[in-house]
């Protein structure tokens, strides 16, 4: 028997139940990033309804330690990185909700499921649901970082994968600021969209 998954009552259960999971802290960051999912995605034409269910739904498997997410993922049989796997476990949350609510739920639609899988490091041909997940993770009301407020007054005033290159390139300097390591894909990622918004440019003629 089929679920009605962009259904209110689907949307409060899966609340309930991650209230369960996470800590009150996490579960208010997932609420949030809902809610400004489904900003972005009125703001920029996307299914309000599946936005609104993958930002709550993104941080599903976050309270898992180091140990316990390497075991998750490989017991879901998820195709990750061995580098990644072995030394950035953390970024496992996205790829391994995306396949343990996929199993749970399978009525759940291939671009929600997609889009909480890429929340954590992105990934080239990011579809307009997985830009919003990833910026709304990134500039939800409980963040607070340098830069914040620009992100968040751009919305609506440019397009969606130039904010999604603000937030990206934001995140990257952070991170490099902060001598953390760097997802292997992470400068795949980088230039495919640097060579994208060069040729929008060049197709304007103010390259």
């Amino acid at each position: 028997m089929s679920e009605d998954v962009l259904s209110e009552a689907f949307f409060d259960a899966r609340e309930r139940d991650l209230e369960q999971r996470l800590k009150r802290k996490r579960f208010e960051h997932a609420r949030s990033v809902s809610e400004m999912a489904a900003l972005l995605a009125e703001t920029y034409g996307a299914d309000v309804r599946k936005a609104r269910l993958a930002g709550l739904l993104h941080d599903w498997d976050k309270e898992y330690d180091d140990d316990a997410i390497r075991a998750h993922a490989r017991a879901l049989d998820v195709d990750v990185d061995p580098y990644v796997l072995e030394t950035m476990p953390r970024l496992l949350h996205g790829p391994t909700a995306a396949a343990e609510l996929k199993r749970a739920h399978p009525d759940l639609p291939d671009d929600v499921i997609q889009s909480i899988a890429r929340h954590t490091a992105a990934a080239v041909g990011m579809s307009d649901l997985d830009m919003i997940i990833y910026i709304a993770d990134a500039i939800e009301p409980g963040r607070d970082f340098d830069g914040l407020d620009e992100l968040r007054s751009a919305i609506g005033e440019v397009p969606l994968e130039e904010l999604f290159m603000m937030t990206f390139n934001h995140i990257l300097l952070t991170l490099v600021e902060r001598r953390r390591r760097l997802h292997p894909a992470t400068v795949e990622v980088w230039n495919h969209y640097v060579a994208r918004s060069r040729e929008a440019k060049a197709e304007k003629g103010t390259a």
